[in-house]
């Protein structure tokens, strides 16, 4: 079976285009003179930006003022800024020593920057940079710790009751600013009869060291009166302070603690700062010379209380005078309070020791 396709005949106004002819370009060849032109606008372009960009993308380099050296040495970027990142690290100057301070002068940087073939430097009117050296600072107290520590590992000697005088005039160990860890004391030296110590300090194996010398002092807790009390004054905890003393000076009998103290009254006129010794304080007297007191009579059954006038006067526990103002009676009694006297027996525990059997041999 065959199919056939029918094509419409395509009209005669279908089949009319426009014709239309494609004219090549034509380039006339550049002359000399305008090559030249060209090439001379070029050139001074190239230029300017040469001048000028430089100068808008780079900062000049500036002297810098004081500046704190943290190594041995003082590089570019140390005393210039704006350096460039090439350069920056050059080592142009020595630091001074450790803890020192030293001037540069500004001309001296700025021909060591001109060696460099960097250009010039802005000083700003400067004439010379102060230069200071960093430093870990050990003092005193630190080095009295670290030869404490060391009397106690290799002598056995107590470091908190001690405490070490060290000669001269409060010796200092300078190190690297970076140089960390706790200070140690080596090649320890004592003598147990003189009480000399020495001993070489260092820090970080060795890299800083100092040798000193010193006296070791044997120290103890004693109670020191913040202010003046009167006599008869009551102390209180405000009025006390523990110090660490050395052991030679202190009071043989010097109060250690003043916790004991608080609530009792000054026996004379304690000066500021004294040592509090015993004796010095005692508890206040409940019952005063001539005053008048109640008298108590306890017994198992019996409890009675009478008017009295004391005729002594005494503190708690105190056995004073009183007179019985009913019989005129002059009796024997113990201070229980303020203004309060006990006569009669015993207490029953006391009675109750006395009655007990006693054992024969």
């Amino acid at each position: 079976m065959s199919h056939s396709f029918a094509y419409d005949e395509p009209s005669r106004e279908a089949d009319l285009r426009p014709i239309t002819r494609r004219v090549a370009l034509r380039t006339a060849p550049l002359g000399l003179p305008v090559l030249v032109r060209a090439a001379l606008a070029f050139l001074a372009l190239a230029m300017l930006g040469a001048y000028t960009l430089p100068a808008l993308a780079d900062e000049p380099m500036r002297l810098r003022g004081d500046v704190t050296a943290r190594g041995d040495v003082l590089t570019l970027e140390d005393l210039v800024e704006g350096a460039p990142a090439s350069a920056a690290k050059r080592p142009l100057f020595r630091a001074p020593a450790l803890g020192a301070t030293g001037t540069i002068q500004a001309r001296r940087i700025a021909e060591a920057v001109a060696a460099l073939n960097l250009g010039a430097v802005e000083t700003g009117g400067r004439l010379q940079v102060a230069v200071q050296r960093a430093a870990r600072r050990v003092g005193a107290q630190e080095i009295e710790a670290a030869l404490r520590r060391a009397l106690q590992t290799a002598y056995g000697v107590d470091e908190k009751s001690v405490s070490v005088r060290l000669d001269g005039d409060g010796p200092m160990l300078l190190a690297p600013i970076d140089l960390d860890g706790q200070i140690v004391a080596l090649d320890l030296n004592y003598d147990p009869r003189s009480r000399r110590v020495g001993g070489l300090m260092t820090l970080g194996e060795r890299q800083a060291s100092l040798r000193v010398t010193g006296v070791v002092i044997e120290m103890r807790d004693v109670a020191i009166v913040n202010r003046t009390l009167n006599r008869g004054e009551p102390v209180t905890a405000a009025d006390l302070t523990i110090e660490r003393r050395p052991r030679e000076g202190a009071p043989s009998d010097a109060l250690a603690s003043g916790a004991t103290l608080v609530g009792e009254v000054a026996q004379r006129t304690l000066s500021q700062g004294a040592v509090l010794r015993n004796g010095d304080t005692a508890p206040p007297e409940l019952v005063a010379r001539g005053e008048a007191v109640t008298i108590v009579y306890e017994s198992p059954g019996i409890s009675l209380a009478m008017r009295g006038q004391a005729t002594d006067a005494g503190r708690m526990g105190a056995t004073v005078n009183v007179i019985n103002m009913a019989s005129k009676k002059v009796l024997q009694a113990v201070v229980i309070g303020p203004g309060r006297v006990s006569v009669g027996p015993a207490p029953l525990q006391r009675q109750a020791s006395a009655e007990a059997p006693t054992s024969v041999r």
